[in-house]
């Protein structure tokens, strides 16, 4: 076996032990179900993967460890009513109340999150003295949640008294400003409900929008334009890298695509959800410069072996996580596959139409279970809407940060600006709204659904991509 595959086998055995050990398994039956796989693959004499299937163990008691490590170093004064001073450490989310991501100061020790009035106003590195009394999260399901992000406690409505400000760090905290500044600009030059629109797809802010628009994207299926996961990310990223193409040489493309990732990131505080998606839209990049099966897959594997590594609850937990990585699997396997059964050119066609398709339908087909799962709602007709509002979004997200850095220099000129932008979020709200319209939604599907539905999936992907690598193999002889 080649080096590479070992990696390979060996980071996805790693993985299966990580997502066992996240449903509390216990290690007996872990032992003993890792026994029994290495000797199936004995008795059909695959002696590496009998070797490389033990780092399940590895992987379960991983996860078990970080688990036990995390709660060891909480100290929380859960269930009573207390006084206790935090330091808001993430992006306020703001809207009828503030909810604050805090950080315990001594005697305390770990994150809680704190929901308070929306006034006073708190922001990023407020040092706030609370009184209240700290509960345990509940349900299960949003304790596991909190608990990815090492959350453990929430409060609600306790006193607060602002002790000090910019207590954290320096940088995250311009950041945060700059955004909230860019979000001013926003709504100084649009309405209110494009303004909001705008915020949500350039930097994932959604304070600002209402039940009605809220309702219209996840009954049209375009709720995920405004998450910043993987999945929207990795489709805008190929979006501007096709766009460069037009313009520059591919390797050139690469390191300006790179650069606008970096900036991405920067622009919304670096916060990990879009570091998450800012890699994912990096591997995508990287397998595009690196064009071989072996070394897309190997790059998969090892963004996903170190995001685990850094924090394995994410891996069943986190649905941004699953997002980003099914999303990503669907455009790098499923998209060649159903080119080459729909039989389409290899060109991308005007505006590159073929290629927004195919990337937009991967990712949507590659999702489609954890979104049934997770939301219990999917209308048929997300497709062709996501394909039609994705031909225009990379723009206007280009002509969005333009705008709200023209904001900062001259308003009249970006309120002249902002008739731009503003046709190109007339088309994207009405698409929207004509496809919330006409929903066809989809059954839930189960958990059992899932793994049949996958299991087609790839059974697909293998057979045209054998067929598009046996053509291969035949030109080339």
């Amino acid at each position: 076996m080649r080096l590479h595959d070992i990696f390979f086998y060996f980071a996805s055995f790693f993985l299966i032990g990580v997502f066992l050990a996240s449903f509390k398994i216990n290690p007996a039956i872990a032992l003993l179900l890792v026994f029994l796989i290495s000797t199936i693959f004995l008795i059909y004499r695959l002696k590496w993967f009998a070797v490389l299937s033990f780092f399940i163990l590895g992987g379960f008691f991983y996860c078990n460890s970080y688990g036990a490590l995390q709660e060891q170093k909480i100290n929380i004064p859960f269930s009573e009513k207390t006084s206790f001073s935090g330091i808001v450490v993430d992006y306020p989310q703001k809207g009828n109340a503030q909810k604050l991501t805090v950080a315990l100061q001594e005697p305390y020790f770990g994150k809680i999150i704190i929901t308070v009035k929306p006034y006073p106003s708190f922001d990023y590195g407020d040092l706030i003295k609370f009184e209240g009394i700290i509960k345990k999260p509940e349900p299960q399901n949003y304790a596991d949640y909190l608990a990815k992000d090492n959350i453990f406690g929430t409060t609600s409505f306790p006193k607060t008294e602002l002790l000090a400000e910019n207590q954290a760090s320096y940088l995250k905290s311009k950041l945060f400003k700059f955004k909230k500044n860019i979000i001013l600009n926003f709504q100084k030059t649009l309405k209110p409900k494009k303004a909001a629109f705008l915020s949500g797809i350039t930097l994932g802010e959604r304070a600002e929008f209402s039940q009605e628009l809220k309702d219209k994207m996840a009954k049209s299926g375009t709720t995920h334009l405004v998450a910043l996961s993987g999945q929207n990310i990795t489709i805008i990223v190929i979006a501007i890298s096709s766009f460069f193409g037009f313009f520059a040489r591919r390797k050139s493309v690469f390191w300006l695509t790179l650069l606008i990732i970096i900036f991405f990131v920067l622009m919304t505080g670096a916060e990990a959800s879009v570091v998450r998606a800012a890699v994912m839209g990096g591997i995508i990049l990287l397998a595009k410069q690196i064009g071989r099966v072996h070394s897309i897959r190997n790059a998969i594997a090892a963004a996903a072996f170190i995001m685990i590594l850094y924090n394995p609850k994410i891996l069943r937990f986190d649905l941004g996580f699953q997002l980003s990585f099914m999303a990503l699997l669907g455009i790098v396997y499923l998209s060649p596959a159903i080119r080459k059964f729909l039989k389409m050119k290899e060109e991308n066609g005007f505006l590159n139409w073929r290629e927004n398709f195919l990337t937009t339908t991967s990712a949507q087909l590659a999702v489609l279970p954890l979104i049934l799962i997770n939301f219990d709602n999917f209308s048929l007709l997300s497709l062709p809407a996501n394909i039609l509002i994705l031909e225009a979004i990379p723009l206007t997200m280009i002509l969005g940060f333009i705008l709200g850095i023209i904001g900062f220099i001259a308003l009249p000129l970006a309120i002249i600006f902002s008739w731009f932008v503003n046709l190109f979020l007339i088309y994207e709200l009405g698409i929207i709204d004509v496809f919330s319209k006409i929903s066809i939604p989809i059954a839930e599907i189960g958990i059992i659904g899932a793994i049949i539905y996958y299991l087609l999936f790839l059974l697909f992907t293998i057979k045209y991509n054998n067929v598009q690598n046996n053509k291969n193999i035949q030109s080339n002889n």
